[in-house]
């Protein structure tokens, strides 16, 4: 079960955040603000923070901002009445992975929060292996036939998500949803050109090819022999 911790100064908005993340599957563990937080996280494994930005104390930009330089990965997801441009740059930079604006609309965070963890395992994952082709998330780099190519971030995390799950068709939506995120203004031909250029980079290969699934999305197949 993953564990998330709810990070809200107000305890009804902390205690609605709860109860509709603890309805749909998840274990819930409770803060007042960023300094709870570090608490909750030192004796807990957490898989994802869901934290206001206004907060007493410790806020989620600061919150946020020391995560990452104590080397904490996980995912954030900030909710705040703070809705400018230069808001949500602020919380970007500091190091957050989304962000929604209040009032929030309580099924959507559910949604996000299910994306951000999808992502998170595929990064966590680290290395997937075809054959003798390797994938490594530290490097984004394909290892195979003895080269190695690094790829841009985008064109590595699609091609590892179909790689990981070999046969397994995945929908045009999911892989927008899960690489591009759900708030992307990017669209499907987006996703066509970076499939286009995986399959330019290793037409070659012989232990796997990318092939499209009419009508749904695409798939990766292992080649034998």
């Amino acid at each position: 079960m993953f564990q998330i911790a709810v990070v809200e100064d107000d305890q009804e908005l902390r205690e609605l955040f709860c109860a509709v993340l603890a309805e749909n599957g998840y274990r819930v563990l409770p803060a007042a603000d960023g300094l709870e937080a570090f608490d909750v996280l030192e004796k807990n494994a957490v898989d994802l923070v869901v934290s206001d930005v206004m907060m007493p104390r410790m806020d989620g930009f600061e919150m946020t901002q020391a995560l990452r330089r104590a080397g904490y990965t996980l995912p954030v997801l900030l909710v705040t009445a703070k809705e400018s441009a230069a808001d949500k740059r602020e919380g970007f930079r500091a190091g957050t992975d989304d962000y929604m604006v209040k009032p929030i609309d309580v099924n959507e965070m559910v949604w996000r929060v299910e994306a951000l963890l999808r992502r998170s395992q595929l990064v966590s994952q680290r290395r997937a292996r075809l054959g003798q082709t390797e994938l490594d998330c530290d490097a984004l780099s394909v290892r195979a036939g003895g080269g190695t190519v690094e790829l841009p971030q985008k064109e590595f995390y699609l091609l590892y998500k179909l790689a990981a799950s070999p046969g397994r068709i995945f929908t045009r939506r999911q892989l927008m949803d899960d690489i591009w995120g759900p708030d992307s203004e990017a669209g499907p031909h987006t996703l066509d050109v970076h499939i286009s250029r995986l399959r330019e980079r290793f037409r070659e290969n012989a232990d796997f090819e990318i092939v499209t699934v009419r009508g749904l999305g695409y798939k990766v197949v292992e080649r034998h022999g």
